[in-house]
This record gives C-alpha cells, sequence and structure tokens, in this order.
C-alpha cells in the first residue's frame, strides 16, 4: 500500500516541480496568438477553456490503455509501478508536453509536418505511414473493445454488430462536426465518469486493505517473459505512448494560451499515469498474485478483470458505473483518432477543411477501411501495433529534442528518453519471436546499442549540419518558412 501512495505522491509532485522546468526549458509564452485564434475556421480551429481541454486531452489519450495495459503488466509484479512513474515523469509527459507545444508554435501542425520541419521531408513519408497504421488500428479496436464492454453489461441483449455499427456512426460524425459541438460537449462530463470512477477504485483499494504489493524488482511474470523490455511495449498509455502524439495537435488547435500548456499537456499524462497505478495495484492484489491474475486474463482478458475488479470494490451500482467510465475510454479515443487521422491526411495533401464535403472525402474512405478490418484477426496485427507505437513515441521526442537544441536549451529532457525509447525499440524488434529475427535476448541488447549509438550520431551530425540555419525558431516566422529554408539545405 505504501509503494503505491508514493508513487501517486512522486507523479503529483512532478507536476509541479519537473513539470514547472519543462515548461520553463520550452519558454511558453502567455502573449503569442495561439492557432485556435490566428487559424480560426469553426470547425478544427476553435478556442475553448482549459478545463474543456485538459477533460478532452485525457480522453483522447487515454483509451483502454492506462487500464487494460497497467492490467497486462500487473503479471510481473510491482516493477510495473517503477515504469509507470519514471516512464510518465521523464518520458511520457515531456513527450506530450512538447509535442502539444511545439505544434502550437506551428499552426497547429501534425507530427508528419513538424517531422518535416524538424528532422526532414523524407522522415516525413514514414512517419505518416506510422501514424495513420497507428490510428487506423487503434479506432477499429476501440470500436470493436466497447462493443464487447457494453455486450458484457448488458448480458447480450444487444449483439455485438448493432453496438459496432452504432458506434461506428457516432464516430463518423465526431469526426466531421466541429470539435465543439459533440466533443467539446460530451468529453467534459465523460471525463468526470472517467475520474470519478478511477478514484473510487483507488479509494476502494485503500478503505479495503487491498493486499498491494510493495516495491520488488522480481520478476513474477507466470510465463518468465522477460521484463526488459517487453514491459516498455505492454504498458505504454500511462507511462509513454507514441499514440498521444497523433492527439495532442487536436488540442493545440483549440488551446487558449501557451501557458495553460503545462495543465493540459504535462498534467493530464500526470492524470493518466495515476489512472495507471491504480488499476495496476487493483489488478496485483485481487486475484491471489500473478498466477490468478493469469487464469482471469487467460479466460476473459482484461475487460473480464475490471468488470471483477469494479464490483468486488464498489459494488454492483458503483461497479456498474466505473465499468461504464472504462467504457468511455476507448470511444473517446476511438472518435479522435479518426478525427487526427483526418487531419493529417488533410494537410499532407492541401485540403481545407471548412466545407463538409471535404471532410466527407477524406472520412469515408477511411471508415470503410476500418469496418474492413473488424473482419480480421487482431492477434497478430497488434504485434506490430506496439513496436509502431513506440516508434511513433520515440519519433517525438526526437522531434522534441531537435527542437530544443536549435533553440539552444535543455535538449537533454527529450534527447534522453528519445534514445532510452530508441534503444528498446531495437531490441524489441530484434527479439520479439513473432517478428520472425529469431536472435536471443542478449545478442538483441548488444545490436541495440550498437544501432542506438548510430541513430544517435546521425541525430547530432543532422543537428549540427543545420546549426543556425534550418531551424532558426524566431517566433515572427511561420511554420512554412522555416520548412522552405530547410528544403534549402
Amino acid at each position: 500500500m505504501i509503494t503505491l501512495q508514493v508513487c501517486i505522491a512522486l507523479l503529483i509532485l512532478a507536476y509541479f516541480t519537473y513539470g514547472k522546468y519543462v515548461e520553463k526549458v520550452f519558454g511558453a509564452n502567455g502573449e503569442r496568438q495561439t492557432p485556435a485564434y490566428v487559424n480560426a475556421d469553426g470547425v478544427d480551429f476553435v478556442p475553448m477553456s482549459t478545463s474543456k481541454n485538459s477533460l478532452i486531452q485525457l480522453l483522447n489519450i487515454a483509451g483502454t490503455g492506462p487500464v487494460f495495459g497497467p492490467i497486462v503488466g500487473a503479471l510481473y509484479g510491482p516493477v510495473a509501478f517503477i515504469w509507470i512513474v519514471v516512464g510518465c515523469i521523464f518520458a511520457g509527459a515531456v513527450h506530450d508536453y512538447l509535442t502539444g507545444m511545439i505544434s502550437i508554435r506551428n499552426k497547429g501542425a501534425h507530427l508528419p509536418e513538424l517531422v518535416s520541419i524538424f528532422l526532414g521531408k523524407y522522415m516525413k513519408y514514414v512517419v505518416n505511414v506510422f501514424a495513420l497504421l497507428l490510428l487506423l488500428l487503434i479506432g477499429t479496436v476501440f470500436v470493436t473493445s466497447p462493443a464487447m464492454l457494453i455486450n458484457n453489461l448488458l448480458e447480450g441483449q444487444i449483439s455485438i454488430e448493432v453496438i459496432v455499427a452504432v458506434i461506428f456512426f457516432y464516430y463518423i460524425l465526431a469526426s466531421i462536426l466541429p470539435v465543439d459541438k459533440i466533443i467539446g460537449r460530451l468529453y467534459p462530463l465523460f471525463g468526470a465518469l472517467l475520474v470519478i470512477s478511477a478514484l473510487g477504485v483507488g479509494f476502494g483499494l485503500i478503505v479495503t486493505g487491498a493486499p498491494i504489493p510493495e516495491l520488488s524488482f522480481t520478476n513474477m511474470h507466470p510465463n518468465e517473459l522477460p521484463i526488459f523490455p517487453l514491459i516498455f511495449f505492454t504498458i505504454t498509455c500511462g507511462a509513454l505512448s507514441g499514440f498521444h502524439a497523433t492527439q495532442t495537435p487536436i488540442i493545440s488547435r483549440t488551446t487558449q494560451n501557451e501557458n495553460q500548456g503545462r495543465k493540459i499537456f504535462y498534467g493530464m499524462m500526470v492524470a493518466e499515469g495515476i489512472i495507471s497505478l491504480i488499476w495496476a495495484a487493483a489488478a496485483m492484489s485481487l486475484f491471489g498474485g500473478s498466477e490468478g491474475l493469469y487464469e482471469v486474463l487467460t479466460t476473459g482478458g482484461p475487460a473480464a478483470v475490471v468488470s471483477q475488479v469494479a464490483l468486488l470494490i464498489l459494488g454492483s451500482i458503483g461497479g456498474t458505473l466505473a465499468i461504464l467510465g472504462v467504457i468511455v475510454l476507448p470511444i473517446t479515443s476511438g472518435d479522435t483518432a479518426f478525427r487526427a487521422a483526418r487531419m493529417i491526411i488533410a494537410d499532407y495533401f492541401k485540403m481545407g477543411q471548412a466545407k463538409l464535403f471535404s471532410r466527407l472525402c477524406v472520412t469515408i474512405p477511411l471508415f470503410i477501411i476500418s469496418y474492413s478490418l473488424t473482419k480480421i484477426n487482431f492477434s497478430n496485427l497488434w504485434v506490430y501495433f506496439s513496436w509502431a507505437n513506440q516508434v511513433t513515441a520515440a519519433i517525438a521526442l526526437w522531434v522534441g529534442a531537435m527542437y530544443l537544441f536549435h533553440a539552444k536549451k535543455n535538449h537533454w529532457i527529450a534527447t534522453i528518453p528519445a534514445t532510452f525509447m530508441t534503444y528498446m525499440v531495437i531490441v524489441y524488434i530484434l527479439y520479439e519471436p513473432s517478428m520472425s529475427f529469431g536472435i536471443s535476448l542478449n545478442a538483441s541488447f548488444i545490436g541495440g546499442i550498437v544501432a542506438t549509438i548510430a541513430i544517435l550520431s546521425v541525430f547530432f551530425n543532422f543537428a549540427h549540419k543545420n546549426r543556425g540555419t534550418a531551424f532558426i525558431l524566431d517566433e515572427d516566422v511561420s511554420r512554412y518558412q522555416i520548412a522552405s529554408k530547410v528544403e534549402q539545405d
């Protein structure tokens, strides 16, 4: 119990200390006009309050990640707490803050555009593929997973097919309507439900004296799967997730003032970390250890763990509300996944989105593809999603590192986590059996070191080569002028 309380306290403290430091390093300027005003279009660029933006950001980045991921990660034991806390403070929250704020400084640009500016135009095409793959997979999974949760809650009274159709219809509306019409109105209510349900479970664990294990570095996984690198791909949301880099630009287009960025981006990542800690603690303590948890996961998956935890801790009424809070998570990330995909495609092809017809031209093909994906087995695709997600996170951190490097600020706050995650991604790709490399874990660690050093060398060579020319971050210089300068170099 003490470990959980200390971990939560560390996350809260980090918001007021390290979060403040990151904000100072970046140099938030409350006098600058944000894209919400400069590029106002009544659809995607719409000024909204800090509280609305914060709750929308929390729901955008959450999905089932901060619940399902920590539940599965709990199989490793209390070591999962360490990754959630350290990853959230020094990687995930920094990742989200820099992505959101750099987007604000660049007219609400999405990650592929930012990569083009700061890492070179050819990298933009790679990131476009990664980003759209992530968003399509997440959007599709976040149709099927909440449909199954709702079907279970209603005891099969409504078929999954009907629920899927209803969710798809909602996603289409949320993707094409102005951001303040559905998302801006419903998300604050959904956000409150999410926070209340997580806090309810957390307080329930404390009041009932649940046997939450204390800190231990012992690997408790029943199948003895290695902590390194697998835990970094099991617990993503709540610690570090590239999916967030596709979501923060949505809110960068509705933020009223740069000084609100720490609360919206860093703060909501901290909130997600706390939610992850609570669900990891519940999974570790209520099933008789990793063996018991593994049995529940084998028979019913993370959704079964959620249902049992919620009903056991909060009773039938409170438990149902908690389950509804978890159902809200994937739905509110699924709709913004498709919305972000629409924006990325529109930006790439330079298609204005003020007219409804233009939005439909981009959106409808996305939903046709997504519906087709619901008919296939996701078990194999999800392995590739895991590393694609963290590749995206590493790239977003490299963007932040390059931005700070050329602003002559402390780039190490981004460079260190970018290097670490790059290393873990390479080790994972080399080691993961389903990736077909068949390399031993020790050999993967060595290969990861060599490849990461090479990538780090390329980063600094590129940064020094373009120092003082390509990336002068004058506040009056537009994104397009900077991008043009990069292409000339």
